[in-house]
């Protein structure tokens, strides 16, 4: 007997120490029991130690990798992680608008965990003007929402406001994450009407590499297992949270999350 599985996409670059990008989202996706597929748009060679190199996919074969994906397999939900020029995140628009991709979460990865940028400064434009406005859910964390609200972060008030500044670009729904403020790991969503908070205690370690990926894949497995967003965000926050306690210390740096975590502990 064949076992049916919801279809989800990750849009994503290659980390090739395995704890971000669609390496992440693939383990998240198993993890919750969906079928994940991918459309890389970029190479890097990557450590626990930070990124030592990056290739981007000729943004015609990105496309190519959609058309390919929605043609014959379908997506039930997506997400976008590392996009790194303008002309990748313009293909990627245009193929999401085609195949009508309503259930979509974009992660507007800028940043590694290390401090190495992974989107070109001419890139952001595209990414707010464009993108963003086809999301069902943006998933920024305080540094990339302080660049997309064009504001200083310090405060749970602030991270509402931005919050409301994103919104106001056009997405239907906004998480800005609480991971980089000290103290209790709080989550600020908003859908245009009301705030909703999303909290965990902070675990110290400093294995956290590929946590924003993994909470953008752990939504979109959820959305594309027919949750609405606001349950998809909560599941997700108990995923990654999961993940990040049962954090794995491998290589030198910044060790990756436990996406295991979920099957071996829950």
């Amino acid at each position: 007997m064949s076992l049916k599985l919801k279809k989800a996409l990750t849009i994503a670059g290659s980390d090739s120490g395995g704890g971000a990008g669609i390496q992440a989202d693939l383990k998240t996706f198993t993890a919750l029991g969906v079928y994940g597929m991918t459309a890389i748009t970029a190479l890097t060679a990557q450590n626990t130690l930070g990124v030592q190199g990056i290739l981007d996919i000729p943004p015609q074969f990105v496309g190519a990798q959609l058309d390919s994906i929605a043609t014959d397999i379908g997506i039930d939900a997506a997400k976008t992680g590392m996009l790194s020029n303008r002309d990748i995140i313009e293909i990627v628009c245009s193929k999401v608008i085609e195949y009508g991709i309503d259930r979509l979460v974009v992660d507007p990865v800028m940043v590694a965990a290390s401090g190495d940028p992974l989107l070109q400064p001419s890139a952001r434009e595209a990414l707010q003007n464009q993108l963003i406005p086809l999301a069902l859910i943006v998933t920024p964390n305080i540094p990339e929402a302080e660049v997309l609200a064009d504001m200083k972060i310090t405060s749970l008030e602030d991270m509402e406001k931005a919050a409301r500044i994103i919104w106001e670009k056009g997405v239907r729904n906004v998480i800005v994450k609480g991971g980089h403020r000290n103290g209790e790991a709080v989550d600020v969503f908003y859908d245009g009407q009301e705030f909703s908070y999303y909290r965990a205690e902070r675990i110290q370690t400093r294995n956290t590499h590929g946590t924003g990926c993994t909470f953008s894949a752990a939504i979109t497995a959820e959305l594309a297992k027919g949750k609405d967003v606001k349950e998809a965000v909560r599941i997700a926050k108990e995923y990654v949270t999961l993940a990040i306690r049962y954090s794995l210390d491998i290589g030198k740096g910044h060790g990756p999350t436990n996406h295991l975590a979920w099957i071996q502990y829950k």
